[in-house]
């Protein structure tokens, strides 16, 4: 059964709402189901739900709420914690629409003493666990850690809501747990809950569908820029990555705006190694570049290649190609640097004639545009390919180049050679020249600190966003210097 880890599920929740499907209508799809599910199991029953403070609390409110209005069915609720400090909206709206159900008895529990005393324990036949869920971090609190201990002493059958409470249903770790009797884990199987040792807390595992939207896992959006690595408020120069731009000598501005944007996406340093004939052309574009010297020549060549050797050794992502141009020697230069790095994000003319696969010992991400992708591969579609097609394509290529590949086109596909993902962001004015180094430095910023596939996925998506709210304000008189000017905007925004 394909299984998701908690993070990458809660991305795809985020991206549900950026779609148009809220929060709480997840928490209710979710509820209901866990309802339907008591319900099939048993006509008469006492049910005891334990709440946390969070979204899978949320799910209990939501199912103690439905059950309570099937006959048969005593229904309790204890929130483990006060109403107050209940840390979700849609959790709040579920607990306060309680009061006007057919819930039999909603207790707060103030402290662990609380819930020792608690009466309920003895005759409930079904504990439902919604106190942590695969949401859980950290050590257990009290009166969490208690209330795990009550439930695994009661002589009841147990449910645990998405994750027996204290187990990592990411990592399968565990400090103490819930045993459950069943698990109704939510959309996809919970990558921790897969594992053998944690198949004596889980007990048996159901899936259920809550009605995630398919294009909230297929292609990118905000919530997969959640799970970006995030900047520590400790963090000294350099530790959120240093970036090398080789590019330049036919042309100046494709470098600059590559530097510019990897810039601008949040790395610390940037530094330029292109020919001395443009050097000062391309300081000139701002104070914020640092150019290497001592690339004397107006193109890129292998005598260059000691030089940048040094560069790459002090650099954490190398992003290669923007403006070089396709000089032989340029060529010959490309096929010699490449096996010295560790991260590369190969563009433009860098990508004519590379040698595949991509070099062992480091990692590559490949950005094509059509053209260059099909002539990558060796052969061109007599017609346009369909999408399914083109993800097939890409699929396959970079499985056998060892590379993730970026094709990019009015949907961006992006793919490691197992999972494919699709970005929708940007717009028709984006084919003015520039955008395409502007996504290669985002990718090659986002590099430095997270993984291939996630550095393509999420610098497609921001570069699409950039430009559509250049877009807005300039229409198809936007500029890529324009797309670069709005990534912030984009980061921090809160979708």
């Amino acid at each position: 059964m394909e299984a998701i880890t908690p993070s990458r599920m809660r991305a795809v929740d985020i991206n549900c709402a950026y779609l148009g499907m809220s929060p709480l209508q997840l928490m209710e799809n979710a509820g209901a189901g866990i309802a339907r599910e008591i319900s099939s199991q048993t006509r008469n029953a006492t049910v005891l739900f334990v709440a946390g403070r969070g979204n899978n609390g949320g799910d209990a409110f939501v199912a103690a709420r439905h059950l309570s209005l099937t006959p048969g069915f005593r229904v309790r609720v204890l929130l483990l914690g006060s109403a107050s400090g209940i840390r979700t909206e849609e959790a709040r709206a579920n607990f306060g629409l309680l009061r006007y159900s057919a819930v039999d008895e909603v207790k707060e529990i103030r402290d662990s003493a609380d819930l020792r005393s608690y009466p309920g324990w003895k005759d409930a036949d079904i504990i439902v666990d919604g106190v942590l869920g695969s949401g859980m971090r950290g050590l257990l609190r009290e009166p969490e850690s208690t209330a795990i201990d009550l439930i695994n002493a009661a002589d009841a059958f147990v449910i645990s809501i998405d994750s027996p409470s204290g187990l990592d249903a990411g990592t399968g770790d565990v400090e103490k747990s819930v045993r459950a009797d069943l698990t109704l884990t939510f959309h996809k199987m919970k990558t921790g809950l897969t594992l053998p040792a944690s198949k004596a807390l889980t007990g048996e595992v159901r899936v259920l569908e809550i009605g995630v939207c398919r294009d909230a896992e297929e292609f990118v959006g905000p919530g997969d820029l959640s799970n970006l690595a995030v900047r520590s408020t400790s963090a000294h120069k350099g530790n959120s990555g240093s970036v090398l731009v080789i590019g330049g000598g036919p042309y100046s501005g494709a470098p600059a705006f590559a530097a510019l944007a990897a810039l601008r996406t949040g790395a610390d340093l940037v530094t330029l190694a292109v020919p001395e004939s443009i050097s000062g052309t391309i300081a000139g574009f701002s104070p914020d570049l640092i150019v290497a010297g001592g690339m004397q020549g107006d193109r890129l060549c292998p005598e260059h290649v000691p030089l940048i050797r040094r560069l790459i050794d002090s650099s954490d992502v190398v992003i290669i190609g923007p403006g070089l141009g396709r000089d032989e020697g340029t060529l010959e230069a490309i096929r010699q640097i490449l096996p010295l790095c560790r991260k590369a994000v190969i563009d433009a003319d860098a990508l004519y004639q590379l040698p595949l696969p991509v070099p062992d010992g480091g990692e590559y991400i490949l950005t094509p545009h059509g053209g260059e992708f099909f002539r990558l591969q060796g052969s061109r579609p007599g017609i346009a390919p369909s999408l399914q097609e083109r993800k097939d394509f890409v699929r396959r290529f970079s499985r056998e180049s060892h590379a993730v590949t970026v094709l990019k086109g009015s949907t961006d596909v992006i793919s490691d050679g197992e999972d494919t993902r699709l970005n929708r962001t940007g717009n028709a004015g984006m084919t003015v020249g520039g955008t395409g180094d502007v996504l290669a430095g985002i990718i090659g910023a986002l590099f430095a600190t997270n993984s291939a596939f996630d550095a393509a996925c999420c610098g497609c998506f921001i570069n699409g966003a950039a430009g559509d709210l250049a877009f807005g304000e300039k229409g198809y008189g936007l500029l890529a210097s324009d797309v670069i000017q709005n990534i912030p905007y984009v980061m921090k925004q809160e979708w």
